[in-house]
């Protein structure tokens, strides 16, 4: 147990670790197909699967592993496929780079739905959060979903 909720006493500085760097670009920046393995915090049991993230830089841009590792040590429990995962993480690389725009998609299966409850197999939970252009912008959101190679309607 300490070990699946170790997000909630990691220091995100020294996992970022100074790898920001200068770079003058405004292109779209994407690491997808990130797994997921965190705690439904209603029910205490596992939930697995994937985190898309992308980010719009505004000079500054992260070392390229240092998105899967936030990913990893933004750990909070969370019941809607990390809902509180991937709002944490969104603002934390938001704040990091100063970055134009964020947005971070979670697809998870969920245990609770599927061996107890419902019991439903193939259920996948969806979610996501947006920040800066992400939410403004339905141009930037769709470029972003079919990058990653999602379309939700």
């Amino acid at each position: 147990m300490s070990f699946l909720t170790s997000g909630y006493r990691t220091d995100l500085a020294r996992v970022i670790n100074g790898a920001i760097f200068t770079q003058q670009t405004n292109s779209m920046v994407i690491v997808k197909n990130i797994e997921v393995y965190s705690l439904c915090e209603h029910h205490i049991l596992p939930f697995f699967g994937r985190c898309h993230i992308g980010y719009i830089p505004n000079g500054k841009v992260f070392g390229v592993s240092k998105l899967a590792r936030l990913r990893r040590y933004v750990r909070a429990p969370a019941a809607a496929a990390g809902a509180a995962d991937r709002a944490d993480l969104a603002a934390q690389i938001m704040e990091s780079v100063g970055a134009i725009g964020v947005g971070v998609m979670i697809e998870a299966r969920h245990l609770c739905m599927m061996m107890r409850g419902v019991e439903k197999q193939n259920s996948m939970m969806v979610t996501s959060s947006v920040l800066g252009t992400f939410r403004e912008s339905a141009t930037t959101r769709e470029e972003f979903l079919a990058l990653i190679g999602t379309r939700h309607e």
